[in-house]
């Protein structure tokens, strides 16, 4: 049996990357890529965080994860970029796309990275390795990182080697150089808390981990000792899987900065919710069936609500609709905080079935479909509902929640 080769695609800092690409694409001078610059939240949200930043802001001691504030005392000339989800989307299927020239078996470990499975492919490995960064960034104008190995957990540790806009291999016969010397804790599946048991027992480099004996470390780790100790010397066997797993649901949820008390303000958060999810449904050329609202209030007491819809829709006028009716059926009066939408029981929108009183609805989704090509092309800001004007509340908020939509490798990778 031939041996595999196994190729880790990894976009380097993706969203800021994205973001970079699509603005020097569209006339803007500056390369957030090249100054301090994150993409994050708002800064007036509690919960604002940073999502990705650039090397430049990485040297004020910037990280993934902590908050917006935190960031820009580090870094008061910081440059804050919020998201686009939907240009996300995009870059990403476009990077796989160009990736599917050279192998039909890809699978999506999440939105900014892929595994492809090269073992037959028609042209030297590495000759193809380059070829296949240096056309992603020439035509969709930004960087990846390609580990190759033999199986995908090799070829994981590999792409996380020395970036951004770089190759590199670990093979078996270069485990011992390139692997062991590195912590235990960059080790894949070895969190903060098995570090620290590892580092307890004088383990603190991979290669340590490696020549422990197994039966050891299954006395104090179980099943997750074995597994480490098989990733610490490059045993793993798992396919790539082409067949991606279905979406179960999409979700889009907001904690407010302010006590929200009144129906109206209430609604409106609602609505500039429902733009986001729908926008996104429509998107992944999904419809849903039913709808969840979740509130929690500011003694921090959650509660939710759901609806089976007659006819599956992807709507916004009536995804909001019935978000406005779940909210009414569970509301008491109390101050809320955080809002959240969820769409489940997704079904393709290329054919359903229309009610007797849904005349209006064929040109709804006309509408919805134009107001989503205008929003895609110049911003999210530039067509929205007047009700937003001078309200303080945003038109469209919220992140993106797709459950099992890119999900991430399990302990069998």
């Amino acid at each position: 049996m031939k041996d595999r080769i196994i190729f880790h695609i990894d976009a380097n800092s993706a969203y800021l990357s994205w973001e970079a690409a699509y603005r020097l694409q569209h006339g803007e001078k500056i390369d957030l890529r090249e100054i301090p610059s994150v993409v994050g939240g708002d800064e007036k949200n509690r919960h604002g965080i940073i999502l990705a930043k650039s090397i430049p802001a990485k040297k004020y001691g910037i990280i993934t994860g902590e908050s917006l504030y935190s960031a820009r005392n580090k870094c008061p000339n910081l440059t804050i970029v919020s998201p686009t989800y939907g240009l996300y989307i995009k870059c990403s299927n476009a990077m796989v796309n160009l990736l599917k020239e050279y192998s039909p078996s890809i699978q999506r470990y999440s939105i900014d990275e892929v595994f492809l499975d090269y073992t037959y492919g028609n042209m030297d490995y590495m000759k193809a390795a380059i070829e296949m960064k240096e056309r992603i960034k020439n035509e969709l104008g930004f960087t990846v990182n390609i580990g190759i190995g033999p199986n995908k957990l090799l070829a994981k540790m590999a792409s996380d080697f020395k970036k951004p806009d770089m190759i590199h291999t670990l093979f078996h016969e270069e485990i011992p150089k390139k692997m062991w010397p590195l912590p235990v804790g960059e080790l894949f599946m070895v969190g903060s808390r098995t570090r620290t048991k590892l580092n307890s027992r004088g383990i603190y480099t991979i290669g340590d981990l490696a020549k422990q004996d197994k039966d050891y470390l299954y006395s104090w780790l179980k099943k997750h000792g074995l597994l480490i100790w098989n990733y610490a010397n490059g045993i793993e066997d798992s396919p790539v899987k082409v067949q991606s797993v279905p979406i179960k649901s999409v979700g889009n949820s907001t904690t407010t900065s302010f006590d929200v008390d009144t129906k109206k303000e209430a609604c409106m958060i609602l609505l500039s919710l429902s733009e986001m999810v729908s926008m996104r449904l429509r998107e992944l050329d999904k419809c849903t069936n039913v709808i969840s609202v979740s509130l929690k209030s500011n003694d921090f007491f959650s509660y939710s609500h759901q609806k089976k819809l007659e006819n599956p829709t992807d709507i916004t006028n009536t995804i909001y609709e019935t978000a406005v009716e779940l909210f009414e059926e569970m509301w008491k009066g109390e101050p809320i905080r955080r809002f959240s939408i969820d769409l489940s029981e997704l079904s393709s929108n290329d054919f359903f079935q229309l009610s007797i009183f849904d005349n209006n609805r064929k040109k709804e989704r006309k509408l919805d479909d134009t107001i989503d090509k205008i929003r895609c092309k110049y911003g999210h800001n530039s067509v929205f509902r007047s009700c937003f004007l001078y309200s303080g509340i945003k038109p469209i908020t919220g992140g993106v929640v797709m459950e099992e939509e890119y999900p991430m490798m399990s302990s069998l990778l």
